[in-house]
């Protein structure tokens, strides 16, 4: 993807080779999982969706697995559900989970709440067929990166007002949050990066047309809308000191221990957009997976 992605450089980053390389990885990791594409009813009214499953091969510890519901990233404009799908497989294959990676419409062909309502068919349709994929029920974590982070937060809020069901934790990683575009960290980073407030703009531009930044936007589009942080599941979140995203992350963090509720935050020094994806050999990358791996752990021993 170009540095500053601008509307009409979305439809050609799309289709370039950066992006192809990105949802050509490979999924079973050299044979730790079985994978499968599914295809499951979307939203009422919508086309149906594609889920990417990735099931362990080794044996299982206990009858029924804890599952990672993933949600990937690409500014809500680009993107498939095997981008950035490596993360949630390293975790998994730590703790013998398995992996459901959600595909949703992209902006602006499907502005909110397409995306949004995807994802949370997906969830829906895993929570209910979770036992036929080995999985547990009541171990399902929800998890995304970038615009994928938005869509998982804005998922938890969603599964709160709607009376659930209930996932047991949620990790929001380099989160696009704050569709207003304009906190220290956006300016700080202009011109900065693969992420940059451009392709912030750019990106919640698409979803919300000219409703962006303006008085009636939803929070089931732009989490950091949201009056009230109570009630959420324990959350992840972490964020590098040098992203764009930085000073939103940070925000909601706080802003849900002022409601009330659990959050762990981690903000890299010196990370960048996407460190961990983007140069997953790093040592500051390596060090991030620990402390992730290390909080699923602790939660799914709960």
């Amino acid at each position: 993807m170009p540095p500053g992605l601008t509307p009409e450089q979305t439809v050609p980053a799309r289709q370039s080779p950066a992006m192809q390389m990105m949802a050509d990885t490979d999924a079973t990791m050299d044979g730790a999982f079985d994978t499968e594409d599914r295809t499951v009813p979307g939203p009422e009214g919508a086309s149906d969706i594609s889920l990417l499953i990735c099931r362990p091969t080794a044996p299982a510890a206990d009858r029924l697995r804890p599952v990672i519901y993933f949600t990937h990233g690409g500014g809500m404009v680009v993107g498939r559900n095997r981008v950035g799908v490596e993360l949630p497989l390293a975790w998994a294959r730590e703790l013998g989970a398995i992996v459901v990676s959600v595909e949703y419409r992209l902006a602006p062909e499907h502005p909110y709440p397409a995306p949004v309502e995807d994802v949370y068919a997906g969830l829906l349709w895993t929570v209910e067929h979770a036992e036929e994929l080995g999985g547990d029920p009541e171990r399902i974590v929800t998890a995304g990166t970038s615009a994928g982070g938005a869509l998982t937060a804005a998922l938890g809020l969603l599964l709160r007002d709607r009376k659930g069901p209930w996932p047991v934790g949620q990790m929001l990683l380099c989160a696009m949050l704050d569709d207003h575009n304009d906190t220290p960290s956006t300016h700080q980073m202009a011109g900065l990066g693969v992420f940059d407030r451009t392709f912030n703009e750019t990106g919640w531009t698409a979803l919300l047309g000219e409703r962006r930044g303006g008085p009636d936007v939803s929070p089931y589009a732009a989490p950091a809308r949201a009056e009230d942080l109570a009630g959420l599941p324990p959350t992840f979140m972490d964020v590098g000191s040098a992203d764009t995203l930085r000073d939103e992350v940070v925000t909601f963090a706080s802003r849900i221990w002022q409601s009330g509720g659990a959050a762990e935050l981690h903000v890299w020094p010196g990370g960048f957009h996407s460190f961990t994806g983007f140069a997953p050999e790093a040592t500051l990358s390596r060090s991030a997976r620990v402390v992730q791996v290390d909080w699923l752990r602790r939660l799914l021993a709960q």
